[in-house]
């Protein structure tokens, strides 16, 4: 296995290796991985000839600097798991110096408004800083495929408006929610969670079925008011947001269309752990 942890050794040996018909899958990820990591690292296998994962916990996109330093870190366990799925996986896990070259400050992005629902209300200037580490990692690895879980929906926009803005070649490749045995979507952050915690937090998911079949047959104000008071009944849970939003545009659904694709979209604590989900409502 290759492992780097500068990207002046990790470019020069893609370059090392680089053929007309070579194809490179990117995973980046924050480390603290799970089978969600995993099963993005094997479709990328099954796609390309060469897989690069990234582990690097952005200080850039989090707003709340106790939330950065609570975050899980393990990068030993991480390679085990990385070598016990593959061996020819290369792995680049740069340091903050190493990416940010001394300047650990986000750009300013237009993301055509998508930038202010939902994560971005709540989490001032965060998608500014994947905006920019996705560039960054993107102008390093050079991927011709980069793979994303659909669990962080917002995200994948907002990483598409990067590449369509920055005339980058890259494929972006949504995969599926990897959940846990009860529909928990699975996350780093449930390694905070205690047993009895993450089994609670399945009526996240409960939540959100529910939710698909009123919307069938109620408005979207109706059934988000149903969603907040769920959670008002239940004291384990601090419900951050329930929006149901247009997928395009993530704008909120006022009235429904039958011309568009909706989706619903959750943030809840678990007393202090921020869980995100999401269900298509189509």
């Amino acid at each position: 296995m290759h492992i780097f942890s500068g990207k002046v050794a990790l470019t020069a040996y893609l370059k090392s290796i680089k053929t007309n018909d070579l194809t490179i899958g990117f995973v980046p990820t924050m480390g603290a991985l799970h089978k969600g990591h995993l099963s993005l690292m094997k479709q990328s296998l099954k796609e390309n000839k060469v897989t690069v994962v990234s582990i690097f916990v952005n200080p850039t996109q989090f707003n709340n600097p106790l939330d950065l330093a609570k975050y899980p870190r393990n990068l030993e366990e991480d390679i085990k798991k990385i070598t016990d799925l593959n061996t020819e996986i290369i792995v680049y896990a740069p340091s903050i110096e190493d990416v940010y070259e001394g300047k650990t400050l986000s750009e300013s992005f237009d993301f055509d408004g998508l930038e202010n629902q939902m994560e971005g209300k709540f989490r001032p200037g965060h998608f500014n800083g994947v905006g920019t580490v996705v560039k960054r990692l993107f102008e390093i690895v050079k991927p011709t495929n980069a793979y994303f879980g659909e669990k962080d929906f917002q995200q994948l926009q907002i990483i598409k408006k990067v590449v369509s803005q920055n005339q980058m070649k890259i494929n972006i490749v949504e995969c599926p929610i990897y959940r846990e045995p009860n529909k928990l979507a699975m996350s780093s952050r449930n390694e905070l969670l205690t047993a009895n915690e993450k089994q609670e937090a399945s009526l996240i998911y409960k939540t959100l079925i529910e939710a698909k079949e009123k919307f069938k047959t109620n408005s979207a104000v109706t059934t988000v008011e149903w969603v907040r008071k769920s959670f008002e009944k239940n004291p384990t849970f601090k419900l951050e947001y329930f929006q149901i939003a247009d997928e395009a545009t993530l704008l909120p659904c006022l009235r429904k269309s039958k011309n568009k694709k909706y989706r619903a979209f959750i943030a809840v604590f678990v007393n202090n752990v921020r869980l995100i989900d999401t269900i298509s409502l189509n």
